[in-house]
């Protein structure tokens, strides 16, 4: 049977909250010790396991003492998230990080955005880095991947769809945007930026406003800062 693993305990928390069913689930007894949470769970049982039992079968230390098994990650329509009323989408040109990726998905879930999408070529995807990055947020937000990002927005872009590159040298900035309509922000991979085939199907480009020495911020810290307004924009944000 295919499953998908999930470590850290904010990951596996949010797996058991979310809509796949966990199939197995270790724990350390320090980790049962911390965590009510995880005396309260009736199914499945969890199973007690020495810290190193995890760790081999995480490939990593960074499980802190709990890692699910559960159903495979279910990908969404990307289309279907376009045609969703006022949609707000974050699409990633070739981010290749996986914590980048889990960052973006964190915040975006956070402001509430439609979806991610995700290009199928030199991209990452959801993997148990991802979701522990993601702070088990994807157990939540949809994320779909097309096969050619720059072909999936000149489809699904419209009049009330915007497509936006976020660009540090966009003459329009976030602040005098209008961004409370349906938006798709595309984000670049650092230090490469959009591709220009991606760049040119967009719309428009919006910058973040920079007042320090630095050229560019974090792929998933811009994420969080547009999403956010066109949340705030929308009345979204209390």
């Amino acid at each position: 049977m295919t499953r998908d693993q999930v470590y850290g305990r904010r990951g596996v928390r949010e797996a058991l909250r979310g809509r796949r069913e966990v199939l197995e689930l270790w724990a350390t007894e320090r980790a049962l010790k911390a965590e009510v949470w995880l005396r309260e769970i009736e199914r499945p049982r969890v199973q007690v396991k020495a810290e190193r039992e995890l760790t081999e079968a995480a490939g990593t230390r960074d499980h802190q003492g709990v890692v699910g098994w559960c159903e495979p990650y279910k990908y969404a329509d990307a289309w279907e998230l376009a045609a969703a009323d006022c949609p707000l989408l974050a699409c990633l040109d070739q981010v290749t990080d996986p914590r980048n990726l889990g960052a973006v998905c964190r915040s975006a879930e956070g402001a509430g955005a439609t979806g991610v999408v995700l290009p199928a070529h030199g991209s990452a995807t959801i993997t148990p880095a991802v979701a522990r990055a993601s702070a088990g947020a994807i157990e939540h937000l949809p994320v779909a991947v097309v096969p050619n990002l720059a072909r999936y927005l000149a489809e699904v872009k419209r009049a009330d769809l915007w497509v936006y590159a976020a660009a540090g040298d966009a003459e329009s900035s976030m602040w005098n945007t209008d961004l409370s309509g349906g938006a798709a922000f595309v984000f670049g991979a650092e230090g490469k930026g959009l591709r220009p085939l991606v760049r040119r199907t967009c719309d428009e480009a919006v910058s973040i406003p920079l007042a320090g020495q630095v050229e560019s911020l974090n792929v998933s810290v811009a994420a969080a800062l547009l999403l956010y307004e066109a949340a705030r924009q929308r009345g979204r944000t209390r």
